[in-house]
């Protein structure tokens, strides 16, 4: 079935945004576990393969729409330090709900409503669960300190 050239232009750049998340969660979840943070390394390696299966999902949206994918994850910088990779896991959510956002009203506008949904559940995922721990670390870091926070992620 072919799809609107705007919404599969832009499940693209989604797949491609899911990709570099994808990889980003990856490399940080590798540091944890070199660091010994157990507790992180599990969770940040459990959104490496939501943020995989977020991918898997535009892309099999895309080819039933008759696109292209674009297998190139867009540029990414990993934090080195725990509060830093967490702000910049933050930072990458606050971007994918954007985008998700966006390119649901692109899905309505072109009466698109298979692929809002698919994002829509996307973004329920982002924001009440990605989001909201991520948040919610920083905040225990604020309140406990640095090294009260790691030492309850051994």
């Amino acid at each position: 079935m072919q799809g609107h050239s705007e919404v599969v232009a832009c499940l693209v750049e989604l797949l491609r945004g899911e990709l570099a998340a994808r990889d980003q969660y990856f490399v940080h979840s590798r540091y944890y576990e070199d660091f010994g943070l157990t507790h992180l390394y599990t969770r940040i390696n459990h959104e490496m393969e939501e943020e995989t299966q977020h991918a898997d999902d535009i892309l099999r949206r895309i080819l039933f729409l008759e696109g292209t994918p674009d297998m190139r994850p867009h540029a990414f910088e990993y934090g080195k330090t725990v509060p830093e990779m967490l702000r910049k896991d933050l930072a990458v959510e606050y971007s994918v709900q954007k985008n998700l956002t966006d390119a649901m009203a692109l899905c309505e506008k072109h009466k698109d409503y298979v692929s809002r949904d698919m994002l829509l559940s996307q973004l329920r995922d982002t924001e009440e669960d990605h989001t909201y721990w991520l948040e919610k670390q920083l905040r225990l870091i604020e309140m406990l300190g640095l090294e009260n926070y790691l030492q309850a992620q051994i």
